[in-house]
């Protein structure tokens, strides 16, 4: 049975339109500590300052944190919030903030990218303009600590946050990939098939397994980082964003 001709396009953002880490040398060279230490010393801050408490105690509580939400995110496809994130950590310490400073402390997490942000992936720019000429244009992303609002408005300040018509991200979504609901739910609001997509990531699992369960086409990108590329079932691999477009037009030949 031959393809359905590709009428858009999704892309994953980590490792495949941004550069995951590549904040971190830009926060060593101004003096601030890495992101994880930083989300754990404002936590202990925001507590200590009402009642004392170790910082082990809240180490270990945030660490306890992180591997419930790995475990939820993996087996359940759901990213939890920062607010039900940090929820859950508070629980577990049995401490509480005051509203205000709450929402203070989750601003503080969800905005920690935007003081010192990624880099793009090299020719990324262009490609996505070259395709937004012919195809529509999705993105489909997991929100770890970045929520929606904060995404886009990375790629706003790029320039690219109009090349867009549809973006479906994991705690706006109420799932993350590779679960079908975020691949459906992006067809449908491109008016188009799922059959009728091709998406763009960097991981096998979410970024080339999710989009084929649904009968999407997958090309891996390894623009960023290569993840296994020489096992991949995609239907193709991009190394270089520069060939991206004429990449997608030959899966389009071939269907």
């Amino acid at each position: 049975m031959s393809k359905r001709t590709i009428k858009a396009i999704t892309f994953d953002l980590w490792d495949a339109v941004f550069q995951d880490d590549t904040d971190e040398p830009k926060r060593a060279a101004a003096g601030r500590p890495s992101k994880s230490a930083e989300r754990r010393a404002l936590v202990h801050a925001y507590l200590n300052q009402h009642e004392p408490i170790a910082r082990e105690t809240v180490h270990l509580a945030y660490d306890v944190t992180d591997a419930a939400f790995r475990k939820v995110w993996h087996d359940q496809h759901v990213t939890w919030s920062v607010r039900e994130r940090l929820t859950v950590l508070l629980d577990g310490l049995k401490r509480s903030l005051p509203e205000p400073e709450f929402a203070e402390l989750i601003r503080l997490h969800e905005e920690m990218e935007l003081e010192f942000r990624p880099d793009f992936a090299p020719h990324v720019h262009e490609a996505i303009k070259a395709l937004h000429a012919k195809y529509k244009l999705a993105v489909i992303s997991d929100a770890i600590f970045s929520p929606g609002r904060c995404l886009r408005q990375l790629l706003k300040d790029e320039g690219l946050l109009d090349y867009f018509q549809v973006f479906v991200f994991s705690d706006e979504a109420g799932h993350s990939k590779p679960h079908p609901s975020v691949f459906e739910a992006a067809a449908k609001q491109l008016g188009c098939d799922v059959s009728e997509i091709v998406h763009i990531g960097d991981r096998e699992h979410n970024d080339v397994g999710g989009p084929h369960a649904v009968g999407a086409r997958a090309i891996l990108t390894t623009v960023v980082k290569d993840r296994g590329s020489a096992h991949s079932k995609a239907d193709a691999i991009c190394t270089d964003y520069a060939q991206l477009a004429a990449i997608v037009e030959e899966l389009n030949g071939s269907k």
